[in-house]
């Protein structure tokens, strides 16, 4: 099965009726398969009835218990892989007002406890002055006031104790002059400010030395639970666990390539004085 962003919509009823479909073709109730997977009565009758989307894991559980043949254990596999991804799409997003995507990230933002953002390309909206923010937004068409208000309200969430940010950008994310000089030497100067924050560690990749591993995307994960990657034309959410943990092994990965606490407010610093040359010589 290849992957359809159109089908992600109707992926978890699909694989609701096949799993209901393959138990009854067993021969087993809904109590019996329970008990077999160790699951509850309750979360098999959710599952079956697209309530629940079950995890990579319960599938291939219940799909070992009822024998199902090898020919139709890729195509279920591939079911709940799709059900367990969410696709963001960017123009349907500005349709609906670029505002209502805040709203929906100060909510994941109130309800996780642990962030790691992995920045590639360009410096996160919690990270950023209202020039970068107001330059981020410049190229797509309409009033951008509320959604400019929106990820200024949102940065609050990094003077919360009780959560725990870890950022790391790359010297292009950095550097990538998407406002004039002086503004960019500030930009810098406020990543500094926010990595000196208790419960924020903000790392820098610089590009020199020897890094086997390349990024590829934006991605952003929230506790152990859930997965953002960020790409041209919108946002891939994935939920299942195995596919989280894919994340956080690149994301480990990176912090090791990364300069952090002094180190990397030097660096940080060194790259903002660059700009401020450049703005005087001008």
């Amino acid at each position: 099965m290849t992957f359809d962003p159109q089908s992600l919509g109707q992926s978890n009823s699909d694989l609701a009726a096949v799993l209901q479909e393959l138990r009854k073709r067993a021969g087993l109730s809904g109590v019996q398969l329970a008990r077999r997977v160790n699951m509850s009565q309750s979360k098999i009758s959710k599952i079956e009835t697209g309530k629940v989307t079950p995890s990579l894991v319960d599938v291939e559980l219940i799909l070992r218990v009822l024998r199902t043949p090898s020919e139709l254990v890729a195509h279920v596999t591939a079911l709940a892989r799709i059900a367990n991804t969410e696709w963001q799409d960017a123009r349907a997003l500005r349709r609906k007002g670029l505002d209502k995507k805040q709203i929906e990230l100060a909510s994941l933002e109130r309800n996780s406890t642990t962030f790691r953002y992995f920045l590639p390309t360009m410096i996160t909206g919690l990270l950023a002055t209202p020039d970068y923010i107001r330059a981020s937004l410049a190229p797509f068409p309409g009033d951008h006031t509320k959604a400019i208000a929106k990820k200024l309200e949102r940065q609050a969430v990094l003077y919360d104790s009780a959560k725990r940010f870890t950022f790391i950008l790359t010297e292009q994310a950095c550097l990538w002059p998407l406002v004039r000089e002086q503004a960019m030497a500030m930009q810098l100067d406020r990543l500094a400010s926010v990595s000196l924050l208790p419960n924020v560690r903000l790392g820098v990749i610089p590009m020199a030395g020897h890094m086997p591993w390349a990024p590829l995307n934006v991605f952003t994960v929230y506790d152990a639970a859930l997965a953002t990657v960020e790409v041209s034309t919108g946002a891939l959410v994935f939920r299942d666990p195995r596919d989280i943990q894919e994340y956080l092994h690149e994301f480990r990965t990176f912090e090791g390539y990364s300069l952090w606490g002094d180190e990397a407010r030097a660096k940080l610093g060194a790259w903002a004085n660059r700009f401020r040359s450049i703005s005087r010589d001008l």
